[in-house]
């Protein structure tokens, strides 16, 4: 087994444990305060773990340079529209097209790291990655009593196109973050860990700027939870170190293909802890979304 997809695995189930946590700051905290949460407590975590790889593991800190800091920048600004974009989706009617198309990511993600990266895919890659998309169609389609067809329809909706610029910028995100980590030496553990740090600072700098500025109180709020946010912090930072790492190896496109077993895990939670039945054609949707992720494996 290549050791990209293990790490993706681990991403994708830590970055679900940390979604359930952070349903927990909804309540107290704005979507906006719930959302630094995840990037203002994963430094401290992000610091030790790339400390432990210095002085535990020997490792050299990579150097800053233009590509790297371009790259980063541009990932960090383009991850938080992203979030923004799919956080605007909560005030139209039919959020659900939205989120189905901001789903389109892995695609988007492939045409983006050929473009910038000269990533190549190939035709079973895509096949794979089409199918994980239909899976998640199924399954939006399902859970909102949406019809596919009233889906497609919709492609011009206000939301439809708020979804898919929203997958667009999380594409952007993973492309420009396997660049920056590509623009390293030294390995691809600290080259992801150097990534993750750099980019956490600066993404917490600036929501801190924003929410002083526009949500006065909200930080103050933030601090307050420090329980629960701590643990969606180390959460949040395995996931994004996984994330990191995989990209580093591996086609970003591919990654995040893979990434959508991360709503197996949601399902599996779901059923085993909170005892909440399964609809045919939401098995139907996962059944899809596996046979893509196989294809994705077998013939990329």
């Amino acid at each position: 087994m290549e050791l990209w997809i293990p790490i993706t695995i681990f991403a994708a189930f830590c970055q679900n444990i940390r979604s359930a946590l952070q349903k927990h700051l909804t309540g107290t905290l704005s979507t906006l305060g719930a959302t630094q949460v995840r990037f203002f407590y994963a430094i401290p975590f992000a610091l030790v773990y790339i400390t432990v790889l210095l002085y535990g593991f020997n490792y050299t800190l990579p150097s800053f340079n233009s590509a790297f800091l371009m790259y980063a920048l541009i990932g960090g600004v383009a991850q938080i529209l992203a979030t923004a974009l799919l956080l605007a989706l909560f005030s139209h009617r039919n959020f659900v097209v939205g989120t189905t198309y901001s789903k389109t990511e892995s695609i988007q993600t492939a045409l983006l790291g050929l473009i910038l990266l000269a990533d190549r895919i190939s035709v079973g890659a895509l096949v794979g990655i089409t199918l994980g998309i239909v899976g998640v169609v199924i399954i939006s389609s399902t859970k909102n009593k949406f019809t596919v067809t009233e889906i497609a329809k919709s492609l011009v909706s206000k939301s439809a196109l708020i979804g898919l610029l929203s997958g667009f910028f999380f594409a952007v995100t993973s492309v420009c973050y396997r660049g920056a980590s590509l623009s390293l030496e030294g390995g691809f553990v600290i080259q992801a860990a150097f990534t993750l740090v750099v980019v956490l600072i600066f993404q917490t700098s600036l929501m801190v700027l924003y929410l002083l500025i526009r949500e006065r109180g909200q930080m103050t709020e933030v601090l307050r939870n420090w329980r629960i946010a701590s643990l969606v912090g180390l959460a949040g930072m395995l996931a994004s170190a996984g994330w990191f790492s995989a990209m580093t190896i591996e086609n970003a496109a591919h990654v995040r293909a893979l990434g959508q077993i991360e709503l197996l895990f949601a399902f599996l939670v779901s059923a085993i802890y909170f005892r909440e039945k399964t609809t045919r054609m939401e098995l139907l949707g996962m059944l899809t979304i596996v046979s893509g992720i196989v294809v994705l494996l077998l013939y990329k």
